[in-house]
């Protein structure tokens, strides 16, 4: 069995600073991508594509990934460590890439090491924490969530002052910094106590046997669409944004840095709520409402398309927009026996972000043939989708464990 943590402290907050770094890098990229878009003299379907490249790069390496972090479980801290490391790499491949293959590959770096970061993370809060699983999940997202914030604040100023190479190489210094931090304070997560002993595993004969009767589950595959569903509806809005921010409206680098920032920014205080509640009353009663909220404010976006009005939606929609994703990855592992849980989460965001890759260019086309709106009416049916689809889903039991 795995150790109860008595208090959510230490190891979360750690674990939600290395998200933190990884969300930062990332949305800062998608600040600076008009930038990009004109430095590499790309359409907004080529700059479409360096985003759907990071969702293809993250989901490739989720599914592979998945299984390696469940059989890797005593050397979880080790692997921590070198996903944080991989993103500044990544990182500083962005900032010296003078031509779009190489750009492609910094975001891809970046992206698959996050993947792996998110899965080995998420696993190992799942592990220590299953009693409180949507709140500690929550407190990890809410490091997702202050990088998403800051990036784009401080990636928005500074831009007055440094190119966006030279912005995105200084962001791969304090990476580096963080993995040798998590070498030691984080070595042991994924043992069962705080000794050197490892957590027990399964055989590997039965942990094929459980995968296969996991990938059999409708239940899996339900909830593989509908969080496909929100990482297609995630990267076509930002990316779009963006774009619509600096193409149509005109807006500064630091007021376009802003308006992405609050997109997220209304949403930090709202996951660890969430996340409780979602303990407490479940999952499907705080899901549903939340995402018929996002295709509501996303449609507001339609009517209320600029000055003030637009930045009061924008942050109406950032209520619910990321808050959801602790509790789709808590639903993951309450329906994932914890044997293959990284496997589970891994088919799943591997999925997703091939569905969510093939979105964010298909926004970028709709944005650039048919208009603004057209494209928010595309990104809310997503979203109703969504919600209908988890509205149907039976959680009610697990679904790979030895004894089901």
């Amino acid at each position: 069995m795995a150790t109860q943590r008595k208090n959510i402290g230490g190891e979360p907050a750690l674990l939600a600073t290395g998200h933190a770094t990884f969300h930062w890098i990332l949305q800062s990229f998608a600040v600076v991508l008009p930038e990009v878009q004109a430095a590499i003299g790309l359409s907004s379907v080529g700059a479409a594509g360096i985003m759907s490249a990071r969702e293809l790069a993250s989901g490739l390496i989720a599914l592979p990934g998945g299984v390696v972090v469940d059989i890797l479980k005593r050397y979880w801290g080790l692997l921590l460590a070198g996903c944080v490391g991989l993103g500044g790499i990544g990182s500083l491949a962005l900032g010296v890439s003078p031509v779009y293959a190489l750009l492609l590959l910094g975001i891809g770096i970046v992206a698959a090491s996050h993947s792996i970061w998110h899965l080995a993370a998420s696993a190992s809060l799942s592990y220590h924490f299953s009693d409180r699983r949507g709140t500690a999940l929550a407190i990890h997202g809410v490091g997702g969530g202050i990088g998403d914030v800051a990036g784009p604040l401080a990636t928005g100023a500074l831009l007055a002052f440094l190119s966006w190479r030279g912005l995105l190489s200084i962001y791969a210094v304090p990476p580096f910094f963080l993995a040798f931090i998590a070498l030691w304070a984080i070595r042991n997560i994924g043992r069962d106590d705080d000794s050197a002993e490892p957590a027990t595993s399964p055989t590997m004969a039965l942990r094929v046997e459980l995968t296969q009767r996991l990938l059999r589950s409708p239940v899996l595959w339900g909830l593989t669409v509908v969080r496909g569903l929100r990482a297609m509806t995630i990267v076509s809005l930002v990316t779009v944004l963006t774009l619509y921010l600096s193409n149509e409206l005109g807006m500064s680098t630091g007021w376009r840095g802003f308006h992405i920032a609050l997109l997220i920014v209304a949403g930090i205080a709202a996951k660890p709520v969430a996340g409780l509640l979602s303990d407490r009353f479940g999952r499907k009663q705080v899901m549903i409402p939340g995402l018929l909220w996002s295709c509501l404010a996303t449609l507001a976006l339609v009517a209320f398309d600029q000055g003030i009005s637009l930045t009061v939606v924008i942050a109406l929609l950032g209520m619910f927009l990321y808050p959801d994703q602790p509790i789709l990855t808590a639903t993951v592992f309450d329906v994932v026996g914890r044997d293959v849980a990284s496997t589970g989460l891994g088919v799943i965001t591997c999925l997703a972000f091939l569905m969510s890759a093939t979105s964010a260019v298909a926004a970028g086309g709709i944005y650039q043939t048919m208009g603004w709106a057209a494209t928010m009416y595309y990104i809310a049916a997503l979203f109703a989708l969504a919600a209908i689809i988890f509205a149907i889903l039976p959680l009610s039991r697990t679904v790979a464990t030895p004894n089901s």
